[in-house]
């Protein structure tokens, strides 16, 4: 199957989630950019505040495509030790990309956030977003992340994923909702046909609509 857009993906999703459907104890948390959209569309379906949960890849030097870890705000951090020792990466070179992924951070909140304050998660349910899932580090750190920050279950929610991620996260939270486990996935944005870039401005109108008291609750 072939997602249309991230929209279309984020309504599939919320049909297999429909027992958290306007539960006092349960917010959705997207990973910007690409999750936005897709928990966007949960969000309506299944009437949870929406907020974001900032990540950022840390990518193998000369191949930053690929990931040797992650951070999470909050000061969450995964790394793929075993990666980065056959790589030969050096110790310097991960805390000089972590140090400039910790800047587009900060950048991302001030941009997406504001002056707010991060979700209170504590005894919540937490549903973390993404539009797929490759080497999962990013979501590894969320899910760390949403544990340093009380959630009292953590939930990961994507369309697709592969197979190998999929199982290995299975373990590590409370539920895994996947519809398509591939393995070998070749690329997360081949399983939609439009997987253009999110702005900076979707994401920050996105949010302002699906937030407690924003204009998607006044319409």
């Amino acid at each position: 199957m072939i997602f249309a857009d991230r929209k279309q993906a984020g309504q599939a999703l919320a049909q297999s989630l429909s027992e958290y459907a306007g539960r006092a104890d349960t917010v959705l948390l997207a990973l910007p950019r690409g999750g936005v959209p897709v928990a966007a569309e949960m969000a309506a379906a299944l009437r949870l505040p929406l907020d974001i949960l900032l990540v950022r890849k840390l990518g193998v030097p000369g191949h930053e495509e690929y990931a040797m870890g992650a951070i999470a705000e909050g000061g969450s951090c995964y790394l793929d030790h075993a990666l980065i020792h056959s790589l030969g990466i050096t110790d310097e070179q991960v805390a000089a990309i972590r140090r400039r992924e910790e800047s587009e951070l900060q950048r991302r909140g001030q941009a997406y956030r504001g002056a707010a304050a991060m979700p209170n998660l504590s005894g919540r349910t937490a549903i973390l977003v993404d539009d797929g899932l490759a080497t999962g580090a990013t979501m590894l750190a969320a899910i760390s992340a949403a544990r340093d920050m009380g959630a009292a279950a953590v939930v990961v929610a994507v369309p697709v994923a592969a197979a190998e991620t999929g199982h290995r996260l299975e373990a590590l939270v409370d539920a895994l909702i996947c519809p398509h486990l591939i393995e070998p996935l070749r690329g997360v944005g081949l399983w939609y046909e439009d997987f253009s870039q999110v702005s900076d401005e979707v994401v920050t109108r996105l949010l302002s609509q699906h937030r407690p008291g924003g204009d998607h609750d006044r319409s």
